[in-house]
């Protein structure tokens, strides 16, 4: 990872005094947003300040990213903050490590595979993937700074994810996870 990806990686713990203060004026502006009835946006509870990583960091640099910032996955974006996939630490430990080839049977000179070739390149890729683009989920499902925090509640829930990227104009501009949710509620 370059020293310009460090720092668009990461954010300054210094800088955060700053950035938990306007945290917590949003969170209460949230919160008496939602007393007068109206209903919280993904903007109100997000967290602006994104650590991310490119495509082409190995997966060592990303490994560090993780335990220097403590974090449990990252998005992936390009040199224009594009957002081009999300890995996790799921993304890296294979399930079910005996990644075994489809079952086929050959029929006038040709292989049938019985079950999906693709999926088996896709596990093989990512057990042998050195750079973060190898490894990382690329159907990510996002949210708008618009959006109710609902709709991303709703999104965590039923996919099973922790996080998810808050995107406008395809590029990435936040990030909600379960605890920016839990944290609007108050609780």
């Amino acid at each position: 990872m370059s020293d310009d990806s460090s720092a668009q990686a990461g954010h300054d713990a210094t800088a955060g005094t700053d950035a938990a203060r306007d945290r917590a004026a949003d969170d209460e502006a949230a919160r008496a947003d939602r007393a007068e009835g109206g209903d919280p946006r993904v903007a109100d509870v997000m967290e602006r300040d994104v650590v991310t990583i490119g495509p082409e960091a190995t997966v060592h640099e990303l490994v560090l990213l993780l335990r220097q910032k403590d974090l449990g996955g990252v998005p992936v974006v390009d040199a224009e903050r594009r957002l081009v996939g999300i890995v996790t630490e799921g993304d890296l430990v294979i399930e079910d490590a005996d990644v075994r080839a489809p079952h086929y049977f050959e029929l006038l000179g040709n292989l049938v595979y019985l079950g999906s070739q693709r999926k088996f390149e896709e596990r093989l890729k990512k057990m042998v993937g050195n750079a973060v683009g190898d490894v990382m989920t690329t159907d990510v499902f996002t949210v708008a700074p618009d959006d109710l925090v609902g709709r991303a509640a709703n999104i965590m829930v039923d996919k099973k994810v922790n996080r998810v990227p808050v995107v406008d104009g395809g590029r990435l501009v936040g990030i909600v996870a379960r605890h920016d949710v839990i944290r609007m509620l108050g609780l």
